[in-house]
Order: structure tokens, then C-alpha cells, then sequence
């Protein structure tokens, strides 16, 4: 995949960002981050950054095209962009994970956005460090790599010589960063205003969702869930909750947080919030009555939990991801 296009610019690049292709890997991202890192040079009106794509084959890790191919190769950040198939169906890419090693070792920052944490990870160089994902790939991330200390809640996360972005267009946000830091935040601003977006985010928690899990196989905790999901809206203590599932109370706090990965009263605050965002986004209740009808009898509370859960409060949630209205 050769792609001929050059940009013309005859100064010295302030940095240069290899970008990896491997495959299944999302193309939009590569030439997406490459046209916002020229972008950014236009509106700098001197300094640049050098962009190169770097494709990963089974045996080795060959460039592809380079914005400055008269010039040396000195990467600054190496990034692993999204990938089109879900983690569990992604591969190890061992010339990869050794590619991003060899950089790693010569003082290149290592970056991924979203599933391209799992390339990353492969290098073994991420065990101990914080970084982030896709919020719903997380607990997969976790799980596979037990090493990492995975914050979801992060939209994009600098652990100084490794930095990483959530969600699958996060390479905006990681893009936007790279530009503040080698161009300058005038730079970023005029960049982000010219391809009407945000500047870079900070948090995941407004997009993630409460997804609960009954395929566990604990039938006991099943039926307590059914429970509490039939009645979220109503007092429920624990004790209804362990007498529902048949288990004494500690035997049932522990199964059912291992189940779920919740404690009982965070999977009921789980799911009312959900329930809050669902009337939120679809309808024009006053933020009161829906705290009410999702089982909060004091509004403040509940925009206390909205707030922690969610990452903003309930008038701003539905202001940006409603049908219309600020009542709040």
C-alpha cells in the first residue's frame, strides 16, 4: 500500500510520528492523523511534523511512505492505531511488538488509540504502567494483560514515554495533543476550529455505558440480579437481595461481586444512572422527577452520583446527547 503524496515543506521537521500499519488496523486513523499533522504545519506557517507510515507484514516492519523522505529517520512517537476487528479476534504481531521495542529503546514515545493498546501491550514494556482503551474493551485488556493498570475513564493518558487514547476516533484527541506539544496550543486551537472538533477530551466516562453481565454462570446471582434490575427504582436492601439469591450475606457479597465486578450497591447505582441517562437523552422530564422515577428521593444526591459516574452533570448530559432542552 504506497502512497506517493509528498508534502512540500522544505524546513526541518520539530518531530517526527511513525505511524504502524498492521493488519485490520483503522486506515482513517493513519491518513486521518496524517492529513491533521500537516493541517497543523499549514497553520504553524513554519515549523512542521514529519509523518511516516510504517507497515507490519509476519517478518518485519518496513516504511511505507514518509512525508520527509530525504531525511534520516529519527521517530519521536510511534502510534498503533483502532483496529476494525474486536480484540478477541486480534492477533499477536510479534515483528510488530519487537518494531516497538527496538523504537522504545532508542528514546521513541510508544502511543496507541483504542484496540491498538493490545498491539502495544504485546511489546511487554507496558507491565506496571497506567494507559487506557476503549472503555468496552477494557475489562479485556485487564484481564489479558493483569500487568497493566488500565483508567478507562481517560480519553487520552501521557505516562511520559507511553501514551495512550481511548476510543476508536480518539486519534483526534491523541493528534490534537501531539500538535499542542510540539507546535503550540495556538497551533492546536486553529487546527481543532479548521476540522470542527473538539479540543483534545479528557474523560470517556459521558460515552461509556453500564453493560450488565448475566452469562456468569452463577444462577444464584442471576436471579438476584433479575431482581434488582425489576425493581431498581424501589428501597432495596442487601438482605433482600442474598435472601432472593439464597446465600448468607457474606457468601453472597462475595459471589456476586465476582460475578458482576460490582458491589451491590454500585450495580444499583449502575443501573438507575443508566436508567437516568435513557430518560435524559429521549425525553424532556425535569432532572428532578427522573431522579425520582429511577429511585433517588434527593435530587442533590443523585446529581452527585450522576456527576461521579458520568463525568458531568445531568443538565450538561443532556444538553450534549439529548433530543433538546437544558432543564436542569
Amino acid at each position: 500500500m504506497k502512497d506517493k503524496r509528498k508534502v512540500p515543506n522544505s524546513l526541518t521537521p520539530v518531530a517526527e510520528i511513525g505511524l504502524l500499519i498492521y493488519p485490520d488496523c483503522q486506515l482513517s486513523a493513519i491518513y486521518g492523523m496524517t492529513d491533521l499533522f500537516r493541517i497543523a504545519g499549514e497553520w504553524a506557517n513554519g515549523p512542521t511534523i514529519r509523518v511516516s507510515h510504517w507497515e507490519a507484514s509476519r517478518e518485519a516492519v518496513t516504511c511505507s511512505w514518509d512525508s520527509h523522505p530525504d531525511l534520516p529517520h529519527k521517530l519521536s512517537h510511534a502510534i498503533a492505531p483502532p483496529s476494525l476487528v474486536m480484540p478477541e479476534r486480534m492477533e499477536p504481531f510479534p515483528a510488530a511488538a519487537a518494531w516497538l521495542r527496538e523504537q522504545h529503546a532508542t528514546g521513541t514515545v510508544l502511543g496507541s488509540v483504542c484496540a491498538g493498546a493490545f498491539v502495544l501491550a504485546e511489546t511487554g514494556l507496558m507491565k506496571g504502567r497506567r494507559a487506557t482503551t476503549h472503555w468496552a474493551f477494557a475489562e479485556q485488556l485487564a484481564r489479558r494483560f493483569p500487568d497493566i493498570n488500565v483508567a478507562d475513564e481517560r480519553m487520552v493518558l501521557d505516562d511520559g514515554d507511553i501514551v495512550t487514547a481511548g476510543g476508536i476516533l480518539a486519534w483526534t484527541d491523541l493528534g490534537l495533543a501531539l500538535v499542542e506539544r510540539f507546535l503550540g496550543s495556538a497551533t492546536m486551537l486553529a487546527t481543532a476550529r479548521f476540522l470542527l472538533i473538539d479540543p483534545p477530551r479528557t474523560s470517556q466516562r459521558p460515552f461509556a455505558i453500564f453493560v450488565p453481565h448475566f452469562d456468569h454462570g452463577d444462577e444464584a446471582i442471576r436471579r438476584a440480579q433479575h431482581y434488582l434490575h425489576a425493581r431498581f427504582s424501589e428501597p432495596l436492601q442487601q438482605a433482600d437481595l442474598h435472601n432472593v439469591a439464597g446465600l448468607t450475606e457474606r457468601t453472597f457479597l462475595r459471589r456476586f461481586t465476582t460475578a458482576t465486578g460490582h458491589r451491590p450497591n454500585a450495580y444499583l447505582q449502575q443501573v438507575r444512572i443508566a436508567k437516568a441517562r435513557e430518560s435524559l437523552e429521549r425525553t424532556l422530564a425535569p432532572v428532578d422527577r427522573i431522579a425520582w422515577d429511577v429511585g433517588y428521593s434527593d435530587p442533590a444526591a443523585f446529581r452527585k452520583i450522576f456527576q461521579k459516574l458520568v463525568g458531568t452533570a445531568p443538565a450538561a448530559y443532556r444538553q450534549r446527547f439529548g433530543i433538546g432542552g437544558t432543564e436542569g
